[in-house]
């Protein structure tokens, strides 16, 4: 399969594999895809995220409460191919009064929006997790 939006898949496949309460879920590997599963698991709404040994595949291990509600309640992309956002240190958004992360592509890699404004970095606004 040919995606144009390679971020929306992967969000999209996260999306739907908690839909369907599987323990984990697979997606072709990217540079990007693996730094956002870096800030997932940073922020503890993914429990573990490994790469195959041919660098083809990655793997999320979803993490799930014990009344089997996923961590992740959403998910939306924010920057698009067609339309991208960007912010600066000062105007990175606050997900859900802040209960949720902003994920931002700085100059100095993916962070959540919290570092990002620690950092005083602004960048790419690539989605949100809440």
């Amino acid at each position: 399969m040919s995606w144009s939006d390679p971020i929306a898949d992967m969000l999209t496949r996260v999306r739907n594999a908690q839909k369907a309460h599987l323990p984990e879920v697979s997606m072709p590997v990217s540079k990007m895809k693996r730094e956002l599963a870096r800030v997932f698991k940073a922020e503890g709404y993914i429990a573990d995220c490994t790469c195959s040994e041919d660098a083809r595949e990655l793997r999320l291990t979803l993490k799930y409460g014990y009344s089997g509600d996923p961590a992740i309640r959403g998910l939306r992309r924010d920057s698009r191919p067609g339309l991208r956002r960007y912010c600066g240190s000062t105007d990175i958004p606050q997900v859900l009064g802040g209960m949720g992360v902003a994920i931002i592509s700085t100059s100095s890699g993916v962070m959540s929006g919290k570092e990002a404004r620690e950092r005083k970095l602004g960048g790419e606004w690539l989605c949100s997790v809440w």
